[in-house]
């Protein structure tokens, strides 16, 4: 065992992300049961839903899953309350500030784990008394960090400021990836885009489709004068492209943004006018399969690599 499957009581150091509109009650158990940490993905969740998909994770797996949960999240009050009421005995938090809700849910066993993408936020993790860190560096999809640090450059950097169990993530969809996360410092990987491609993901099909199509290039990081996302380049992000060109402030990129391009994209499958989260590592996956087997693929891989460094 080593600090993540201590901390975590899981079989391996693999934590599913959870992904807005991706990561439901299926996947998260899917990948507990397969020794990995699920996590069901609360962002995209009205309370009632997050407390049915809790619910059903609990009949799909006896094995520790958790939940994530972005502070910036309207509601967030009333999915504290249901994550207390359902006793879930870990939480992961992102986009905001870790000292807000980590010495409540402490304070009811839980474990607290928070999402950095700098040093400097890895240090204010550590002062707000969580259990441990995942620093995503920039090749991640999703909702990314502004500094555009690799996760080559930032797991040594944040792992020579905490002593704390850091989890790695951004451009991990492989074991030998995982493998080399572990060689700069991490105690585990957080994978996020090569869940997206599982049968048991949420997303819709037309995304997993295209998820599996994508090669180098086809993702990109904007939007950073709002929130910065990586994405798929399809006609919204034309759309935002020319917008760009023409010197199109904040407020004319929340207009095109909209209400709903997540979920037109990744959940409705709407491959033109929807917004395409996915990592680099999306040019890797070019097919669909089990949750089950992606945890079995990575740690095999994982073993094969540490075996070939210790050859070297």
């Amino acid at each position: 065992m080593n600090r993540i499957t201590s901390l975590f009581q899981i079989k391996y150091p693999l934590i599913q992300a959870g992904m807005i509109w991706c990561s439901g009650w299926e996947l998260a158990a899917a990948v507990s049961n397969a020794g990995g940490l699920g996590l069901i993905g609360s962002g995209s969740m009205y309370p009632d839903i997050l407390k049915l998909h809790i619910q059903k994770c609990k009949k799909a797996t006896d094995k520790p899953f958790g939940v994530n949960v972005p502070l910036l999240y309207p509601n967030i009050e009333e999915h504290i309350k249901t994550i207390i009421e359902e006793k879930i005995p870990i939480v992961f938090t992102s986009a905001g500030n870790p000292k807000t809700w980590t010495n409540i849910l402490k304070a009811e066993g839980i474990k607290v784990v928070h999402v950095v993408s700098n040093v400097k936020f890895a240090l204010k993790c550590v002062e707000a008394g969580v259990d441990a860190i995942v620093a995503e560096g920039f090749e991640a999809g999703g909702h990314n960090g502004r500094e555009e640090t690799t996760t080559l450059c930032l797991i040594p950097m944040v792992r020579k400021a905490v002593d704390i169990p850091l989890i790695a993530a951004g451009g991990i969809g492989t074991g030998a990836a995982m493998a080399a996360m572990f060689c700069l410092g991490a105690d585990g990987v957080q994978v996020g885009s090569r869940f997206v491609a599982t049968h048991e993901s949420s997303a819709h099909q037309n995304f997993k489709n295209r998820v599996t199509e994508t090669i180098d290039g086809d993702t990109i990081l904007t939007l950073k004068e709002l929130t910065p996302v990586r994405l798929i380049k399809n006609d919204f992000y034309r759309q935002l492209e020319a917008a760009y060109t023409v010197g199109a402030g904040k407020e004319k990129l929340a207009e095109i943004l909209g209400r709903g391009r997540a979920k037109k994209g990744m959940f409705e499958g709407d491959l033109a006018e929807g917004e395409l989260e996915i990592g680099q590592v999306s040019g890797l996956i070019n097919e669909i399969i089990s949750a089950s087997s992606v945890v079995e693929e990575m740690i095999a891989e994982y073993n094969a690599s540490i075996q070939m460094l210790k050859q070297l």
